[in-house]
C-alpha cells in the first residue's frame, strides 16, 4: 500500500507541475518570445538596423517622445497630489477625514478612458460644455482650456493615477514612528518645517515606488491618450501600436512595427521594476520603530477650514462632475443640448440595455469574458501557487517570473503577443474571436491570481498536509479536501480581483475586438468616435453602474472575510 501511495503522489504532482508549466508557456512565454523574434529577425536572420530605423522614424520616435512627455508629467503630478492629500488625511487633524479617504480611492476603480469622455464633453475647443457656457455668457472669443492637448491629457491621468501614490504613501505614514516628529515639534519647529525636513524624507521610498508605478502605468496607457491626444495628433506607443495594425489590416509592416515598439516598452517596464526594486531594497529608511505608537496628529489650525474646502472641491471637480455629466449626456436626446428638463429622459439607457444590439451583445461579451477570465485564471493561479509555495522542484522560479510577467508588461505587449501567436502562427487561428481576448485576459490577469492565492497558501502550515498523508489520504484527497477549503478566500480574492478589472479593460480589447467581440470598453470608445455621443455616454453610464456594484459587493465580502 506505501508504494501505491507513493505512486499516486508522485503522479498528482506530475500533472500539477506539466499543467502549470503548459499554462504559463501557452499563455505568457510564447506570445512574449514571438514579439522578441518578430521585431529582431526579419527572414531567419537577425537585424538590429531596421529596428534602429523604425525607432527613429519621425512618427514613432514621435511617439516615444510623447510617451516620455505625457508620463513624466504625469508621474510629477500624482505624486505631489497623492502625496499631499495622504499627508492631510493621515497626519493632520483635517475634519471628515476617513470620508476624504474613501473618496480619494473612487478614482482607482474608475476607468479612466471614462473620465477622459467626460472630460472631453466639458472642455473640447468647440462643443465642450464649460468652454461654450464661457464663450456664451462671459463674451470669451475662444475655449478657455483646450483639452485636447498634453496639458489636457496629464491633468486626466493625473486624476485617476494619483491613488498610486496616495494608498502606499497612506500606509507609510500610518505606520511610521512619531518620535522624531514629536521631538522636532517639541524642539520648537513648526508644521511645514517639520513635513519637509522629517516626515516627507523618511516616507521617500513610499513615494518613489507610487510614482514609478505611475510612470510604468501612464507609459503603457491607451484609453486617455486614444480619447484625448488622437484629435490633436497627438500618439504614444500604444495608440501608434493600434493604429498601425488596424489602419494596415495586420500587414507585416505594421506587425514589424508594433512588435519593435512593444519591445521598447518592454524594456521601459523591465527598467522600471529593477530601479522599484533598488529603492525599495534600501535600508537606511527606517520608519517602523519596535512599539506601537500612534500617529502623531499635526493642528491645521487657520488652515483647517481653508484645506477641507480644498479636498471637497478637488473631489467635486475631479469625480463628482465627471461622473454627472457623464449620466446627464446620456440621457439627452441631442448632443450640445442644455441640460433641462425638457431635453433629458431615459430614452438612451432604454435603447441600450433593450434594443441595440452592438450594446447589448458589448455588455454580455464584458461579463461573459469577465467570469470565464476569472474562474479559469482563479484556478490556474491555484495550481501554479501551489507549485511555486509547497512544491520542491526545480525552475519553480521560472514560474513565478512567467506568472508575474503580465502583471508587469503593457496590455497592448499582451494584445500583439497574443494575435503573433494565435492567428495561425501554429495552425490555431483565434484572431476574430472571442478566444483570443479570454486567451489575453488570462494571461495579463494572471499575477493577480498568483498574489491572492500564493498569500493564503503561504498561510497554510505544511504540518496539516502532512497530517493527511500521515492518515493515508492521497495528495488528491489532501488537496481536495485540506488545501482548497483553505484557501478558498484567496481563490474568491482572486475571482474578484479579475472580474471587476475585466469589466472596464480597454488597452487590451482595443486590439482584439471583432465587429461580434466588442466589450464595454471598446464599444463605449468606438461609439464616441462615431459621433454617437449620447449614445456612448449612456453606455459609460451603466459600466459605471456595474463597477461601482462590483466594487461594493467586493468590500462587503472583504469586510466578512476579515471579520
Amino acid at each position: 500500500m506505501s508504494s501505491v501511495t507513493k505512486k499516486s503522489n508522485f503522479g498528482v504532482a506530475q500533472i500539477i507541475l506539466f499543467f502549470s508549466i503548459a499554462i504559463l508557456v501557452i499563455v505568457v512565454a510564447v506570445p512574449v518570445l514571438l514579439i522578441l523574434f518578430n521585431a529582431f529577425w526579419v527572414n531567419g536572420e537577425f537585424n538590429l538596423r531596421d529596428v534602429a530605423n523604425i525607432i527613429m522614424e519621425p512618427e514613432t520616435y514621435k511617439a516615444l517622445t510623447n510617451s516620455l512627455i505625457i508620463a513624466s508629467g504625469t508621474t510629477i503630478g500624482s505624486t505631489i497630489v497623492g502625496t499631499f492629500f495622504a499627508w492631510l488625511v493621515t497626519r493632520t487633524d483635517l475634519p471628515y477625514k476617513t470620508f476624504m479617504k474613501s473618496m480619494f480611492l473612487v478614482p482607482f476603480m474608475l476607468p479612466s478612458f471614462i473620465g477622459a469622455l467626460a472630460w472631453k464633453m466639458l472642455l473640447s475647443p468647440n462643443a465642450g460644455f464649460i468652454n461654450k457656457f464661457f464663450m456664451n455668457n462671459f463674451g470669451f472669443e475662444g475655449p478657455i482650456f483646450n483639452i485636447y492637448s498634453y496639458l489636457g491629457i496629464v491633468l486626466v491621468e493625473v486624476m485617476y493615477l494619483f491613488p498610486f501614490v496616495f494608498i502606499q504613501v497612506c500606509g507609510a505614514l500610518e505606520r511610521m514612528d512619531p518620535t522624531l516628529e514629536e521631538s522636532a515639534r517639541i524642539s520648537g519647529a513648526g508644521l511645514f518645517t517639520i513635513t519637509r525636513k522629517i516626515t516627507i524624507p523618511l516616507v521617500l521610498p513610499s513615494i518613489l515606488s507610487g510614482a514609478l508605478l505611475i510612470m510604468l502605468y501612464s507609459m503603457a496607457h491607451f484609453g486617455t491618450v486614444a480619447v484625448l491626444g488622437i484629435e490633436n495628433g497627438i500618439f504614444n506607443i500604444p495608440t501608434l501600436i493600434y493604429q498601425r495594425i488596424h489602419q494596415s489590416a495586420g500587414s507585416f509592416d505594421s506587425i514589424r512595427t508594433g512588435t519593435v515598439l512593444a519591445t521598447v516598452l518592454v524594456i521601459t517596464a523591465a527598467f522600471i521594476i529593477w530601479l522599484q526594486g533598488k529603492i525599495l531594497s534600501k535600508g537606511h529608511y527606517q520608519i517602523i520603530g519596535g512599539k506601537s505608537f500612534r500617529p502623531m496628529e499635526l493642528k491645521l489650525r487657520a488652515l483647517r477650514v481653508p484645506l477641507l474646502i480644498i479636498c471637497l472641491a478637488y473631489i467635486g471637480f475631479t469625480i463628482v462632475l465627471p461622473t454627472v455629466v457623464i449620466f446627464l449626456v446620456g440621457g439627452l436626446k441631442t448632443y450640445g443640448l442644455p441640460f433641462t428638463l425638457q431635453n433629458l429622459s431615459l430614452d438612451n439607457y432604454k435603447f441600450i440595455l433593450f434594443d441595440y444590439k452592438v450594446t447589448k451583445d458589448a455588455i454580455w461579451n464584458s461579463v461573459t469574458l469577465g467570469l470565464s477570465a476569472a474562474v479559469i485564471t482563479m484556478f490556474a493561479g491555484v495550481m501554479i501557487s501551489y507549485v511555486i509555495v509547497k512544491m520542491k522542484v526545480r525552475g519553480k522560479g521560472i514560474l513565478e517570473f512567467l506568472g508575474m510577467l503580465p502583471f508587469s508588461v503593457p496590455g497592448s505587449v499582451i494584445a500583439l503577443g497574443v494575435i503573433l501567436a494565435w492567428s495561425g502562427q501554429f495552425g490555431i487561428n483565434l484572431y476574430n474571436t472571442v478566444w483570443i481576448i479570454l486567451v489575453a485576459y488570462i494571461a495579463r490577469y494572471m499575477g493577480f491570481s498568483l498574489k491572492a492565492n500564493s498569500a493564503a497558501l503561504e498561510q497554510v502550515h505544511d504540518s496539516l498536509v502532512e497530517a493527511a498523508r500521515s492518515c493515508g489520504a492521497t495528495m488528491w484527497q489532501t488537496l481536495k479536501d485540506i488545501v482548497l477549503p483553505l484557501v478558498r478566500p484567496g481563490m474568491l480574492a482572486s475571482f474578484f480581483l479579475i472580474f471587476l478589472p475585466s469589466l472596464r479593460e480597454l488597452t487590451v480589447s482595443i486590439m482584439l475586438y471583432a465587429p461580434t467581440t466588442r466589450t464595454i470598453g471598446v464599444a463605449i470608445y468606438t461609439l464616441n468616435e462615431d459621433g454617437e455621443t449620447v449614445v456612448s455616454a449612456a453606455l459609460a453610464g451603466i459600466a459605471l453602474i456595474l463597477i461601482i456594484v462590483g466594487q461594493t459587493l467586493i468590500n462587503r465580502f472583504t469586510r466578512k472575510a476579515g471579520a
